[in-house]
């Protein structure tokens, strides 16, 4: 028995912090129902509390059972508080006042003080608790009775009495026989007994003596209607109604008139009652956690009603900001690609054996006619600043997304111009008529004056062309201009070497400096949230850990637990995407490699190691349509991204392109609409009313198929896929607008 009190004294503390979570009212009716249940768990004691409106005999009941006028009775209401009556060796009063003070005396007088109703029919504020000690054997067992006010009197004192019925194990109810059940007892009986889980009820008749023989055996069929119909839960075999004439069965037992007594169904209500009691003091657990159970569902419910909408609310600004991070780190990466894409191409281009393969001739003849400068900031300068701003606008992409550190302009400066120191002039001219002499472009003459320095702009021509270079390279005495151009290609190869090496080094140190630009930091949790996430942590804890306890006693409930809620860990993280970039090496570009084994091969002669550029550009291959291409739709998706995170509650990217294909497409309003689309569809080779992803995949194949730049070499074809891409992007207008 000690241990079940120990489970339910548990029960009782979650109980009590449970109701602390919902911060009720004092005077609240859950609240004083939660503090009475709680006492009532760990009381040892098995309370009979007597039940009913006021002047209906209840503690005349009492006093013929305990056989004196123990308690207050007059022919108004009297009881002006819960009297505790309690086991003793003599008859004794204690009263607790609410400042703490205790009152005890011998006898019951004092109970016309402090237990009565006032002259204004008032309970007195400041009693907190009435206890009478009598040596009533029955007591002796551990048996409490409980003298409550009448009810249907005033609202305090009916307060007071459904408070108090929670903490009875049994409940007697006293009924009129002469006005059987009223409709106050009625509702009494379902509000304050049934819908509180109390169903340990015994019917008690008072006043039947007072009706004519035939009044009484039609409301004794009336009474027996009203017990069996209110399912009692009491021991097997014992009847939830009797019948006691409560004052001639006091007047019978203070006169010590055995026969009066029995004939009043004192004695046989008396001998049912120890019974009872006997047996459910026993198992009191089955007589107390229904109510528990009834005022713990009322917990759930309030504490649920606290719970769901904290939740609902944190769980939108979760999904609202995993949500925007989901879109800043997609666009981060988007980002990211293109950024190193484009340095890439730059770092590519600024290896010195693709800059010699490119420029090397062209700067060198530029050189020897006196025209570098123009050439380097007509040719070199120009792709050069189209590969830097290529690089950069992808940092300040970054900078207008995540506000993060302003990103820096990608300078590389060019070396000095190169310098040509001239050996001395040979003194016949039998130097032009040698292999090589034919002037490329018209030499100005600027070395050696006239027709020699023409021969010079022809020689760099000459000695980069490795077919004619490898014929040569018999000759044992080599001619005056092909020496100056020797010179010329060195000075330009010097000069593209040191272009290269500070580049490349410029470029390094530009992407890690990207990674400060390319980045963004969690934003901190607003203290709001925060504090709610924290209470509605504390309200799961208080909610899953009463329904743990309520398990334990076998009370079931119809409520599932609460899972942990997700902290909000991403507080001052930052998220910045590293992907490899990834370059051909040499081993894998047959180009490459070659140029580098002949830089090692000929690495006395410098020149040999470079291949002549072409004379004219070749039509854009399919691979850099593709890379146009690849950069236009990163630029589109980052755009779409950028008007995601201002629209208010966006999803992921990924829920609406789902949605997207989804979506029915609207359909048109007049019959030349509806031509239009369907004609724009068959452009497009699909199906009437595709999905948006269709059309767009549809859109992408078709462009690069037929991008016009694929045949500028081709008359033909690229008149025609001009027309094919005039109608390919009409149709996509039409299918993306509608």
């Amino acid at each position: 028995m000690q241990q079940q009190y120990e489970g339910y004294k548990d029960l009782a503390d979650y109980l009590k912090s449970a109701s602390e979570l919902l911060n009720l009212e004092q005077k609240s009716q859950l609240h004083q129902d939660i503090i009475t249940i709680c006492n009532h768990l760990v009381n040892p004691s098995f309370r009979i509390a007597v039940f009913g409106p006021f002047n209906h005999g209840k503690s005349t009941l009492l006093n013929a059972m305990l056989g004196n006028r123990t308690l207050p009775i007059d022919l108004i209401p009297t009881t002006g508080a819960s009297i505790t009556v309690k086991y003793g060796s003599d008859v004794l009063t204690r009263i607790m006042l609410v400042d703490g003070t205790e009152i005890s005396r011998s006898g019951t007088e004092v109970l016309q003080q402090f237990a009565i109703l006032d002259g204004n029919r008032q309970m007195r504020k400041d009693v907190a608790s009435v206890e009478v000690f009598c040596p009533y054997p029955f007591l002796e067992t551990g048996v409490e009775f409980l003298d409550l006010p009448g009810t249907n009197d005033r609202d305090e004192q009916d307060n007071l009495v459904r408070e108090q019925l929670l903490s009875a194990d049994l409940v007697i109810q006293l009924l009129d026989a002469r006005k059987l059940m009223t409709l106050g007892e009625r509702e009494n009986l379902r509000d304050w007994l049934l819908d509180r889980g109390i169903k340990t009820v015994i019917f008690v008749a008072n006043f039947l003596n007072l009706l004519e023989p035939d009044e009484q055996k039609q409301v004794q069929n009336r009474l027996l209607f009203v017990a069996e119909s209110f399912r009692a839960e009491l021991p097997p075999g014992f009847s939830n109604l009797y019948r006691v004439d409560a004052l001639p069965a006091l007047r019978a037992r203070l006169k010590g008139d055995v026969a009066a007594a029995n004939s009043s169904g004192l004695a046989a209500f008396e001998t049912a009652l120890q019974n009872i009691v006997g047996i459910l003091q026993s198992n009191r657990g089955n007589v107390r956690l229904p109510r528990v159970q009834a005022i713990a569902s009322q917990i759930q419910l309030s504490l649920k009603a606290k719970i769901d909408p904290i939740a609902l609310e944190i769980k939108s600004f979760d999904e609202k900001q995993n949500s925007k991070i989901e879109i800043k780190q997609k666009a981060a990466n988007l980002i990211y690609k293109g950024f190193t894409t484009s340095v890439g191409e730059l770092h590519d281009w600024l290896e010195l054996p693709k800059l010699l393969t490119k420029y090397q001739a062209d700067a060198a003849v530029a050189l020897a006619e006196n025209k570098f400068k123009d050439w380097q900031t007509n040719i070199l300068k120009k792709d050069l600043n189209q590969l830097q701003l290529a690089a950069v606008k992808w940092l300040y992409q970054a900078y207008e997304f995540f506000q993060e550190e302003r990103p820096q302009d990608l300078l590389i400066p060019f070396p000095s111009e190169p310098q040509v120191i001239l050996p001395p002039k040979p003194n016949n001219s039998d130097d032009l008529s040698e292999p090589g002499s034919i002037a490329v472009g018209g030499g100005i003459g600027w070395l050696l004056g006239g027709p020699v320095g023409a021969a010079v702009v022809g020689s760099i021509s000459y000695l980069l062309n490795k077919n004619i270079q490898k014929q040569d390279e018999q000759l044992a005495k080599e001619s005056y201009h092909q020496e100056v151009a020797k010179l010329c290609i060195t000075a330009i190869e010097d000069y593209f070497s040191s272009f290269s090496s500070q580049g490349l080094s410029i470029v390094t140190e530009y992407e890690r400096q990207a990674e400060k630009v390319i980045c963004f930091e969690f934003s901190q949790e607003p203290v709001e949230i925060s504090n709610k996430r924290e209470s509605l942590q504390q309200l799961q804890n208080g909610f899953n850990r009463l329904l743990q306890e309520l398990e334990k006693v076998k009370i079931l409930s119809n409520h599932q637990p609460y899972k942990e809620i997700p902290k909000y860990t991403n507080t001052n993280k930052k998220y910045s995407p590293q992907p490899e970039r990834v370059r051909i090496s040499p081993e894998k570009d047959p180009v490459i490699k070659q140029q580098q084994e002949n830089t090692v091969k000929n690495s006395g002669k410098r020149v040999e190691s470079v291949s002549p550029s072409p004379k004219a550009s070749p039509p854009p291959r399919k691979e850099e349509v593709e890379a146009k291409f690849r950069d236009w739709e990163l630029n589109e998706e980052i755009a779409r991204m950028k008007a995601e995170m201002r629209m208010p509650g966006s999803q992921t990217s990924k829920q609406q392109n789902s949605t997207q294909s989804k979506k029915a497409p609207t359909q048109p309003k007049s019959q030349t609409e509806k031509d239009k689309i369907t004609r724009a569809y068959g452009i497009l080779g699909l199906q009437a009313y595709a999905s948006q992803a269709e059309v767009k995949q549809a859109y992408r194949t078709l462009v690069k198929k037929w991008h016009p730049d694929l045949f500028v070499n081709q008359p033909q074809l690229l008149k025609q896929a001009q027309e094919k891409m005039h109608l390919v992007n009409e149709a996509y207008t039409i299918l993306s607008d509608k």
